[in-house]
């Protein structure tokens, strides 16, 4: 009897030892998971967004520093996280014990460039245009003058952006500068017109500015004599014209 009772106490302190055991095995395994579902986020990284304000490409890095100092620069910060930490993996068990292959995440950077054959990535910019010239009002007199037109424009033009220059809606010229000869062109009141357009003829902004052509009264008189000299001339018979040219070397000697 007492044997018995003495081999009833060791099954049961064995099963209480294998309780433990078991329980402090599971206890262990869960802090393990624990700690590896929280390990990525101490080694997260933030993503920042450059933007080159001329061109218009688009940059993602995890190191603004490099670009923060940069001028023309755009840096902001995304809700998009990295890891920066290294991670291992093995193989199935019936790979027979092979050794895995193990990857580290470099520095995160991407760019992404402006193209005119495939979809493109661009800020839209604000533009502010302002002729310098000519001034507002301000009057020509044809022919003998020609308009001179002086553009600005702030910030510098993205790639694919263009000005174009217009006289009464006429394009006259692309760029920032120009000279329009007034010799065809009328009398009175027009406009001058610079536009910013896109690569796809889209219009991000305009100015105009009025100007005044005036005939040049001297000019015209000038004009209208010769005119009717040279009619006078070609009446003359061609003894008369031999007078002449002979009348006018001899005045030309004798200076």
């Amino acid at each position: 009897m007492h044997s018995l009772s003495k081999h009833s106490r060791l099954i049961q302190t064995a099963m209480t030892i294998r309780s433990h055991t078991k329980n402090k095995v599971l206890f262990t395994g869960l802090l393990i998971f624990t700690a590896s579902l929280y390990a990525p986020l101490a080694n997260a990284s933030a993503i920042y967004k450059v933007v080159d304000e001329k061109t218009g490409q688009v940059t993602f890095t995890d190191r603004p520093q490099n670009y923060e100092q940069q001028a023309d620069k755009q840096v902001t910060q995304t809700s998009v996280m990295t890891r920066n930490d290294t991670l291992n993996s093995s193989n199935n068990s019936n790979t027979s014990g092979q050794s895995s292959s193990t990857a580290q995440a470099a520095s995160t950077e991407t760019t992404i460039t402006p193209d005119a054959d495939s979809s493109t990535v661009k800020t839209a910019v604000n533009y502010q245009l302002t002729i310098t010239e000519p001034s507002e009002e301000r009057a020509y007199r044809r022919p003998a003058q020609n308009i001179a037109v002086n553009v600005q424009v702030k910030p510098s033009l993205q790639a694919g952006d263009n000005v174009s220059i217009y006289l009464d809606d006429k394009e006259v010229a692309q760029g920032l500068s120009t000279s329009i000869g007034t010799i065809d062109v009328l009398p009175g009141a027009h406009t001058i017109k610079a536009v910013v357009q896109s690569e796809t003829g889209q219009t991000l902004e305009q100015i105009t500015r009025t100007i005044y052509v005036i005939q040049n009264t001297t000019t015209l008189q000038d004009n209208k004599r010769k005119a009717a000299q040279l009619l006078a001339y070609q009446k003359l018979a061609w003894y008369q014209k031999l007078m002449l040219k002979l009348r006018q070397q001899e005045v030309a000697q004798s200076q």
